[in-house]
């Protein structure tokens, strides 16, 4: 009896590596939630700042300029930096966003989550054989950046 206990332990264990390594997750599980009811977002007009605001009214966070707390967004910056040692053939490069962040109070300015800063990078691959997918690549790249820095974002949000 403790062998066929063991082996669908194994089975089991395994089966749960096996969709968890090819992206599985359970429905709900990803959804953020800040605990926070109201928030005001301060800073400039971005793309980031768009997604921002749309997850967190998706959790429940009611986002207007009255809110007793103000998320200040710094300007995104986006850098880039040559992995590959070749000038020829395909170049692998790291994208790298940066964004400065604060929490504070409105009614007495005070510093709920001082000056931080996020950064989020990530890898893509370009070939000369390929020249006008090139921007196409690296457009959804900085996406990819978006999505991971607004998710960063709401959970460093949850600390409050």
């Amino acid at each position: 009896m403790q062998r066929r206990t063991l082996l669908s332990l194994g089975l089991a264990g395994a089966a749960g590596l096996a969709l968890s390594g090819c992206g599985f997750r359970l429905r709900g599980f990803d959804t953020p939630d800040t605990g926070l009811e109201e928030l005001s977002l301060a800073g400039p007009d971005s793309e980031l700042a768009r997604r921002v605001a749309e997850r967190l009214e998706a959790a429940g966070t009611r986002v207007h300029d009255q809110a007793p707390l103000i998320l200040n967004l710094g300007a995104e910056s986006f850098g880039e930096r040559r992995l590959s040692v070749l000038d020829s053939g395909p170049r692998e490069i790291e994208s790298i966003l940066t964004v400065p962040f604060s929490v504070q109070r409105r009614t007495d300015g005070a510093y709920r989550l001082s000056q931080q800063t996020l950064e989020v990078s990530n890898r893509f691959t370009i070939s000369d054989a390929n020249l006008l997918a090139q921007e196409e690549i690296r457009e959804d790249a900085r996406e990819r950046l978006r999505r991971e820095a607004t998710r960063q974002l709401l959970d460093r949000l949850r600390s409050l």
